[in-house]
């Protein structure tokens, strides 16, 4: 367990955990982007209705795109397992040299 009063290293606020809230909108963003490029697959099927192999590729690729859009949206990142802060006593050693004794 590293200690970092005691070592002298700054502890880094940027290694803490996005809120609910901002992983919530993260994720409402990657759905947005991917169902929005859906539509433009479909449309550019029906621009190349001509060349059926492309437009067929086009539709292919708009197929899968709501599977993985609801996939990535309602994957949450991991907990992370922490441990508790708990106090360590020290240990320390009596010093082992020698004292003068005064008789009386």
């Amino acid at each position: 367990m590293v200690d970092h009063e005691r070592d002298g290293t700054p502890v880094l606020i940027t290694d803490a955990a996005l809120s609910y809230e901002e992983q919530h909108a993260a994720r409402k963003r990657k759905y947005a982007i991917m169902m929005g490029a859906r539509i433009p697959c479909l449309v550019l099927a029906m621009v190349f209705y001509q060349t059926w192999w492309l437009a067929l590729a086009f539709i292919a690729l708009s197929v899968p795109l709501p599977w993985m859009a609801v996939l990535i949206a309602n994957d949450r990142p991991p907990r992370k397992a922490e441990e508790a802060n708990r106090y360590v006593k020290e240990h320390r050693a009596l010093e082992a040299k020698t004292h003068q004794v005064i008789d009386g």
